[in-house]
């Protein structure tokens, strides 16, 4: 499971593993809570999840309850691309809990703590070939 992590103020994002003995703390929670990011090796943050999404890549959506995939008749919002006025499509997502299924949990940090941005957003090393 990965958690990816951004920050609104400098625009900046990156993500991290979530640790096996981590995942079980997080399961049961659902789009809109805040977590202590101590539990994903993210000391000092509070993480808020605004979306999720399973091995398919299906999304997830606030106002689907619960774990289980539905197809339901969507016109805006996760799932759906540049629908204009009056488009309609059935789309496969998934509900707003984290399950087992869940691969991605993206969050937005509400708060840093000590912690700056640029301790958490370090620039990838290029590879020497």
């Amino acid at each position: 499971m990965k958690i990816v992590y951004s920050d609104r103020k400098s625009g900046k994002t990156s993500q991290a593993e979530v640790p096996k003995e981590s995942e079980q703390t997080l399961l049961g929670r659902k789009i809109g809570d805040e977590i202590s990011g101590s539990a994903v090796r993210l000391e000092g943050l509070k993480l808020k999840i605004t979306g999720l999404s399973d091995s398919t890549g299906s999304p997830s959506r606030r106002e689907m309850e619960g774990t289980l995939k539905a197809r339901p008749l969507l016109s805006s919002g996760a799932g759906i691309k540049g629908a204009k006025h009056g488009f309609r499509s059935r789309r496969l997502i998934r509900g707003n809990t984290i399950s087992a299924d869940t691969v991605q949990i993206n969050t937005v940090i509400t708060e840093m703590g000590s912690n700056t941005a640029e301790a958490l957003f370090k620039p990838k090393e290029k590879k020497a070939e």
